[in-house]
């Protein structure tokens, strides 16, 4: 009897199989996603976990060569080599981070948004081997930010900002949907953000979406 014709075999969609890191990496997270910055670190520190305490990212560098070639592990062991992003060129206003997998494949990358993120961030994610871009990540209040940058400077009351002031960024696809969206949150000598996630993505997508924000983050860190 042909196999297809076997009533006892299971359809072959019933089981999904990951078939690289990255796919068994993001296999069975449990969103909203944290992802925390140690930002008094002499190491620059940032991990991502899911609602169940799993480490989904983590990354631990020196400051210097942060934003410049940042190396993404599974967990804190930093044995298994999940993803790299590199800078295309020295840090500028107009530098391109790309984004690559464990073993060098294109998975995409994130630029500013010229001049219109000077004062409401605006970033753009493209596509793998493109220029095409695929999601725009954008403040979505831009007060929120510049309140939570001015105060933030401020001795002993910038500690209390992360309390008051929450900037959220929203990633939109070509049709305007909301994808994922990044919040900060409530956190002493730390930076700390939320990811939720708002559609159907590919493991690489999401993963992509999720570098995309840990690189903003540290941009606009060093913006204010």
């Amino acid at each position: 009897m042909p196999e297809s014709d076997n009533p006892y075999t299971a359809p072959s969609s019933a089981i999904t199989q990951a078939t690289d890191d990255i796919g068994r990496q993001m296999e069975g997270v449990q969103w909203p996603l944290q992802l925390s910055f140690k930002v008094l670190a002499l190491a620059s520190q940032a991990t991502v976990t899911d609602a169940n305490g799993k480490v989904v990212l983590y990354t631990k560098q020196k400051m210097f060569k942060f934003r410049e070639h940042v190396e993404i592990y599974t967990d804190k062991s930093r044995s298994v080599l999940l993803a790299e992003i590199k800078a295309n060129k020295v840090i500028d206003w107009s530098a391109r981070y790309n984004f690559t997998d464990g073993e060098g494949k294109d998975l995409g990358s994130v630029g500013r948004r010229g001049w219109r993120s000077i004062w409401k961030a605006h970033y753009e994610v493209f596509e793998a081997g493109s220029d095409t871009v695929d999601y725009s990540i954008k403040e979505e209040s831009a007060m929120a930010k510049v309140l939570d940058g001015i105060f933030g400077q401020i001795p002993i009351i910038g500690f209390f900002t992360g309390y008051v002031f929450h900037p959220s960024y929203g990633a939109t696809n070509n049709a305007g949907e909301i994808s994922m969206r990044l919040e900060k949150k409530p956190a002493f000598w730390e930076g700390r953000f939320q990811i939720e996630k708002a559609a159907n993505l590919s493991p690489r997508e999401e993963l992509k979406l999720i570098l995309a924000y840990m690189m903003m983050v540290m941009l606009e860190r060093k913006r204010g």
